[in-house]
C-alpha cells in the first residue's frame, strides 16, 4: 500500500506570510477585556471601530482607515452605555452608521462624522430599550 494516498498534500504548502509593516498597524489601543462570544472590533470601507477599557460604563473607538499607528490615549470615544459594550456592528448601507449592544440591555445606534470623530460622542440617535438580558450580539 502507498502512503501518498493516506496523507494528503496540502494546497496551501507554498504560501508564506509576511509581518506587517508598523506603518500599517494600530499602536496603543486599550483593547476591552470583556469576554464575550462576540468580536471586539468591526471594519467598513471608512472606519474602524474597537471596544476598548473605559470606566464608568462602555466605550469603543472609530479610527479612520488611514490613521494608523500609535493612538493618543485622549483620542475621542463613543460613550452612552452604563456598562461594558460587548458587540458593535456597521450598518451595510450606510458607512456611518453603527450600532453597539452592552451589559446594561440596551442598543444604541450612532451617527459618525463623515470625517470622523474630533470629539467624544455621547448622544446616539436612537436608544433600543426592552431587552431583558444584556445584548451580546448584533446582527
Amino acid at each position: 500500500m502507498s502512503f501518498r494516498k493516506v496523507v494528503r498534500q496540502s494546497k496551501f504548502r507554498h504560501v508564506f506570510g509576511q509581518p506587517v509593516k508598523n506603518d500599517q498597524c494600530y499602536e496603543d489601543i486599550r483593547v476591552s477585556r470583556v469576554t464575550w462570544d462576540s468580536t471586539f472590533c468591526a471594519v467598513n470601507p471608512k472606519f474602524l471601530a474597537v471596544i476598548v477599557e473605559a470606566s464608568g460604563g462602555g466605550a469603543f473607538l472609530v479610527l479612520p482607515l488611514s490613521k494608523t499607528g500609535r493612538i493618543d490615549k485622549a483620542y475621542p470615544t463613543v460613550c452612552g452605555h452604563t456598562g461594558p459594550v460587548l458587540d458593535i456592528d456597521w450598518c451595510p448601507h450606510n458607512d456611518e452608521v453603527i450600532a453597539s449592544g452592552s451589559e446594561d440591555c440596551t442598543v444604541m445606534v450612532w451617527q459618525i462624522p463623515e470625517n470622523g470623530l474630533t470629539s467624544p460622542l455621547t448622544e446616539p440617535v436612537v436608544v433600543l430599550e426592552g431587552h431583558t438580558k444584556r445584548v451580546g450580539i448584533i446582527a
